[in-house]
């Protein structure tokens, strides 16, 4: 029987996390260890850091999930938004197998938050159109019809009252043009009316950090809109990349 226990890495802009999880529970077995992000995150200078982290992890598996902030087809990041452009055409499956000596899978990481909040979370056995939202450094977005990823959506670099979405009302955003719960809200209420009006979803699921404050915007968002909170919250990238990394070796779990 394969091990269920298998190390998944979150990579994000400003911390690489990771942690082992059980896949069985879709829990940390360990405590989450979170490095910096290096500056400029290169490709040589991040896959530094993701082998520190291993080392730090104590995992003795030979399977590794990465959640990255890239379009990630087959392995290869094709984007670069909170990145160095360094990454685009580069092979993060290769390049972190180099290093760290084993087998990885690399996948976008709003994808992997929405496949753990999919099979664990708020997205459990929910039929029709379900999309994730991470709202961070910028928008993240993951979509799922009937349960089946369709991978790469980001929906977070839409155009929205002629800005590129995350731009206008990421985290990021809300800091830049310092702006109340209230002023946030009504944004973010702007961007679902947009999506509803393009794909009609049937869920809207929120994550990261600023979901944690959704008592504070939630209250200007169109009550039509059927949106919640994501149950993983800062574990879901990590989770979500271990069940990428096994499901993409094995099969689904």
């Amino acid at each position: 029987m394969q091990t269920k226990n298998i190390l998944g890495i979150d990579v994000g802009a400003s911390g690489i996390k990771g942690a082992i999880v059980d896949l069985e529970k879709g829990e940390l077995i360990n405590e989450r260890i979170k490095l910096s992000t290096p500056k400029p995150a290169t490709p040589d200078a991040v896959a530094t850091v993701i082998t520190e982290l291993v080392q730090k992890t104590g995992y003795e598996g030979d399977l590794i999930g990465c959640g990255f902030p890239s379009i990630v087809k087959h392995g290869v990041a094709y984007s670069a938004a909170n990145i160095d452009e360094a990454w685009i055409g580069t092979n993060i499956e290769t390049l972190v197998t180099g290093v760290t000596g084993k087998q990885t899978f690399a996948i976008n990481d709003a994808d992997a938050a929405g496949l753990s909040e999919m099979r664990f979370g708020k997205g459990k056995g929910q039929k029709g159109t379900v999309l994730l939202i991470t709202i961070g450094s910028g928008l993240g977005s993951a979509l799922f019809i009937d349960g089946r990823m369709v991978p790469n959506s980001e929906f977070g670099h839409l155009f929205l009252q002629g800005w590129v979405a995350e731009h206008y009302v990421s985290n990021t955003a809300r800091k830049k043009y310092d702006m109340t719960w209230e002023g946030f809200g009504k944004r973010f209420n702007e961007y679902l009316l947009h999506i509803d009006r393009i794909m009609s979803p049937d869920l809207v699921i929120l994550g990261g950090g600023i979901s944690n404050e959704f008592k504070e915007f939630g209250k200007h968002i169109d009550k039509r809109l059927n949106v919640t909170t994501a149950a993983m919250f800062n574990q879901a990238g990590i989770i979500g990349a271990a069940l990428y990394a096994y499901e993409a070796k094995f099969g689904e779990l």
